[in-house]
């Protein structure tokens, strides 16, 4: 019996887990051990440390509390479980339910789960500070510092073994005037920003289609939509994975000016004309548009389909990925491809070192003039060094970072995992720093600042370097 629930929980807790680069994680296992691969890949997931370090002492017997950080570490990753794996969990929950009470571990059905459905989420209260920065409503004036709050509440539920239905709904940045903001957020609304059935067939290929939050590379992540709606397959393998598909942006922030044409985004294009130049050749002149009016940037009503590849060796991630974007407000947005990669190095125990290189193209390269940047090919590329890992799931633990980011003009559209505002993600040269540090479990505090930040491109002078930012957070999960 023993046998058969360490078997379980490591299938629910080690998945895609590998022993092929693993050392051997104790003196008194050795690799011939009939429990050797069970033992490293349980010590590779995290799940146990072992007696003292360096010995497993598999033969001893396990206090009720050892048994009981291994089912709460179980509960932490149940979402991997089958429905036979979930309920030997929920069995063991209650079994060690005083045990677990004074771990900080709530055991509950009621408090997560409905039937077969489990509700999670999380709250966001931020502060940013950045000079002239932001505003909250059209008409008015720039102020420098910003409060807002965010909730997003998630509901996953199990059809079967390889089925699963999530629904989210997301309050966005919502201002603390309880206006529309004019920062670079999407505005205050409630939206749906999560939809989508996952299927799994077999243990290797998954399909997802629906809604969901799309990420553009496996980097930092610096370009996203926050609802987007399409169709994704993935195939992975022990360490790596290969995944497509295709969908439209149906949210996400953008550039604002100051001036809306009754509430509607109005776009107007470039136009290329075929003229003869002096050596008797037949070339494009591409002349500018106007300027757009309301939103300047912004992918939501952008196509694109997209494939990625990622891996895992040992202690280095390494992933590559390509998107290209079609329809006629991909058009008018002036985007054509965006192809880019990554390293991720980790370092011994506690440094990690990632870099990240994207190169966004346009479907017409307009030269830049005396009164504007033009919009050509915008490359970025940005590299941090991490030390620590900060966990919701355990108090006092802490990250703390260094970063470089180096981007050409006109290459932020939409949302963006990074930390930063707008005008520090597009034609600029900037460094920033970021702490992480866990007060409690399932609440953390952050604080980023950015710092010797200058733009890249110039217009003869008339382009300043932005404002240094600040910025601090708690973000609670349950």
């Amino acid at each position: 019996m023993k046998k058969k629930i360490i078997a379980s929980l490591l299938a629910t807790m080690a998945v895609g887990a590998t022993c092929a680069f693993a050392a051997n994680p104790f003196a008194d296992v050795p690799a011939d051990h009939w429990a050797y691969k069970s033992v490293a890949q349980l010590a590779q997931a995290g799940i146990v440390q072992g007696y003292d370090g360096s010995n497993y002492i598999g033969d001893r017997t396990m206090t009720r509390y050892e048994m009981a950080e291994i089912v709460a570490k179980a509960m932490a990753h149940q979402d991997k479980a089958d429905a036979e794996q979930r309920a030997m969990i929920n069995k063991l929950a209650d079994e060690f339910s005083d045990e677990l009470n004074n771990l900080g571990v709530r055991v509950s059905n009621l408090e997560k789960k409905v039937g077969n459905v489990r509700v999670t989420g999380d709250a966001r209260l931020r502060y940013r500070h950045q000079q002239d920065a932001y505003k909250h409503y059209s008409g008015d004036t720039k102020r420098d510092d910003q409060f807002q709050y965010r909730a997003r509440v998630r509901f996953n539920a199990t059809v079967n073994d390889n089925t699963n239905v999530v629904y989210g709904i997301s309050a966005n940045n919502q201002s603390y005037d309880n206006q529309s903001s004019a920062s670079g957020d999407d505005g205050a609304h409630m939206y749906t920003d999560l939809a989508y059935v996952s299927h799994n067939f077999g243990n290797h290929f998954n399909l997802m289609t629906g809604r969901w939050t799309y990420v553009m590379g496996g980097g930092f992540g610096n370009e996203f939509g926050d609802a987007f709606d399409g169709i994704q397959g993935q195939y992975k393998g022990d360490n790596w994975s290969l995944t497509g598909g295709y969908g439209e942006f149906k949210e996400g922030a953008g550039y604002y000016d100051d001036n809306f044409v009754n509430g509607k985004k109005t776009y107007k294009s470039s136009t290329t004309t075929a003229v003869t130049n002096a050596a008797g050749q037949t070339v494009s002149v591409v002349t500018p548009g106007a300027a757009y009016v309301g939103r300047t940037h912004s992918l939501v009503g952008a196509k694109t389909g997209y494939v990625a590849l990622d891996g895992t060796f040992n202690r280095v991630g390494v992933g590559a990925y390509y998107n290209t974007f079609s329809d006629n407000i991909a058009r008018e947005q002036n985007l054509d491809n965006l192809w880019g990669g990554y390293l991720k190095f980790q370092i011994g125990n506690d440094w990690s070192l990632m870099g990240n290189y994207e190169k966004l193209s346009k479907k017409d390269a307009i030269a830049k003039s005396a009164s504007t940047l033009g919009d050509d090919d915008a490359d970025m590329w940005e590299v941090q060094l991490k030390y620590g890992a900060a966990s919701f799931a355990k108090k006092g633990s802490w990250d703390a970072y260094i970063e470089y980011l180096n981007v050409d003009p006109n290459y932020i559209y939409g949302s963006s995992n990074s930390w930063r505002n707008n005008n520090l993600l597009d034609n600029v040269k900037s460094w920033g720093v970021g702490v992480d540090y866990t007060v409690n479990k399932n609440v953390m505090f952050s604080v980023m600042q950015s710092f010797a930040s200058s733009a890249k491109e110039d217009m003869n002078g008339s382009i300043k370097d932005p404002e240094e930012e600040t910025r601090a957070q708690f973000v609670f999960v349950f």
